[in-house]
């Protein structure tokens, strides 16, 4: 009874809705295009259309789906497209049926391989996109970024039986150390964990990467937070041949990954976590929230840099400024990347935001001297494979790098609105000399910076 209650009071208002808009003469929205956004963290279905749309949802538990009621619209190709654009391996998202339930009503029923808590929102034109119906569906059970890292690097891997007898899960000792550096049991924890054995030198580019001063311990690991930016409905900038931004930042973090997770410091593993591992869009403050949870020793966010016009090239390395930016650049600059947010589609009416955005607001003295001598380092390393924009490190109010514990600083590898960079962006060549740079202002800083042990409040 209470369902169908529900849906009675649903129906009311949507009839309402296109009561008043018949009696002001209003022209029906058009469904311009769709989106699928899939991601470990949430999925989001995206609706744009030519006008604001008018929309209800009603969350159905067994078996678990969201029926979404858009009110003033007919059934067209494009919102037909959706069908097709769920992909197999979608978290969770089964599957998309959409169809004419009334003269001015289309109904999506999005069915669910888990139990979800919908977000739905409306976002207004911002850069290239229209009016925008956003749908996150974030599952009932939320991904821990702690959790994760701790499964990625503590899988218990089954030796080889010998003839008769039952298989058993082999000794992880790195995997046993991740769990003691986050604090984290695990299974194969049970025991007194011995030190770990350095990983094997990488095949890539930085093979000899690994040397380093005796300074550390075993009792830790080192965790460097990697912040490809953009993702998902936010490109970030498009060059002129139409390379995204957020794809080419994305293959450097893997690149770099694959450096890291290849590399130690006299036996000490360094291990890196990203803050977005495909293509979906994270707010800039669960970006740094995320680097928080896992407690990283480093925060490195990765950009790739545009301008106006075409002229401008090389990289540049950038860390906070509580005061004023150090120049007008890198304010404009700062001010690009602060819209990540706008253009991404972050809901600004979910409950708590601006509370977690200003607990993070609390930059320090120490990590901006910190980030500085982090962005020194790197940008030195950096110059030795190609130009520089400006020869030292920049500072101004960028959002994403406000972790008050962690250095960070954010690193522009190339303009991408230089046609010349562009193709360089595109290439593997300086993908992997960006790659092997930024390894070796990474070991570099933490020969002349050890890292402490520390002991944080995460949230």
């Amino acid at each position: 009874m209470r369902r169908r209650s529900l849906v009675q009071q649903g129906a009311l208002v949507l009839t309402l809705g296109l009561l008043q808009r018949h009696a002001l003469g209003a022209q029906n929205p058009t469904i311009l295009t769709v989106r699928v956004w899939p991601a470990p963290e949430y999925s989001r279905v995206t609706i744009e259309s030519d006008s604001p749309l008018s929309a209800s949802q009603t969350v159905i538990t067994n078996p678990p789906r969201l029926a979404v009621d858009i009110a003033g619209v007919t059934l067209n190709p494009a919102l037909k497209e959706l069908v097709a654009k769920v992909k197999a391996d979608d978290p969770n998202i089964e599957g998309i049926r959409v169809g004419q339930y009334s003269a001015d009503v289309v109904r999506l029923v999005i069915d669910l391989k888990q139990g979800v808590r919908p977000q739905m929102f409306t976002l207004a034109p911002v850069a290239a996109y229209q009016h925008r119906l956003v749908l996150d569906l974030y599952p009932v059970r939320s991904v821990d970024p702690l959790d994760a890292l701790v499964a990625q690097y503590a899988q218990p891997k089954a030796s080889a039986p010998a003839s008769g007898a039952p298989a058993r899960a082999a000794h992880d000792p790195l995997g046993e150390l991740m769990a003691q550096r986050l604090g984290k049991a695990t299974e194969s924890a049970a025991a007194p964990a011995p030190a770990p054995s350095p990983p094997p030198a990488p095949s890539s580019p930085g093979a000899n990467m690994t040397q380093g001063p005796s300074y550390l311990g075993t009792d830790r690991l080192i965790i460097i937070a990697l912040d490809a930016g953009h993702g998902g409905e936010d490109p970030g900038a498009i060059g002129p041949g139409g390379t995204l931004e957020k794809d080419v930042v994305l293959k450097l973090a893997h690149l770099l990954r694959e450096r890291i997770n290849a590399s130690s410091i006299k036996g000490t593993p360094m291990r890196a976590f990203l803050t977005r591992d495909a293509d979906y869009f994270v707010p800039l403050h669960v970006r740094v929230q995320k680097a928080r949870r896992v407690q990283a020793d480093l925060f490195v966010s990765l950009h790739a840099d545009a301008f106006f016009t075409p002229e401008p090239q090389g990289a540049s390395v950038f860390a906070l400024s509580q005061g004023g930016a150090s120049s007008s650049a890198a304010r404009w600059m700062a001010a690009k990347e602060n819209k990540a947010d706008l253009i991404g589609g972050l809901n600004v009416k979910a409950k708590g935001l601006e509370v977690q955005s200003a607990l993070l607001d609390m930059s320090t003295t120490a990590q901006i001297v910190d980030s500085l001598k982090l962005g020194g380092t790197l940008l030195g390393e950096v110059g030795r494979v190609g130009k520089l924009h400006k020869g030292q490190v920049e500072q101004a109010s960028f959002a994403v790098l406000k972790a008050p514990d962690i250095p960070s600083v954010l690193v522009e590898a190339a303009f991408i609105s230089n046609p010349a960079e562009e193709r360089k962006l595109n290439s593997e060549e300086f993908q992997n000399q960006f790659a092997d740079a930024l390894m070796r202002g990474l070991l570099a800083y933490f020969a002349r910076n050890p890292p402490l042990s520390r002991c944080r409040t995460v949230g």
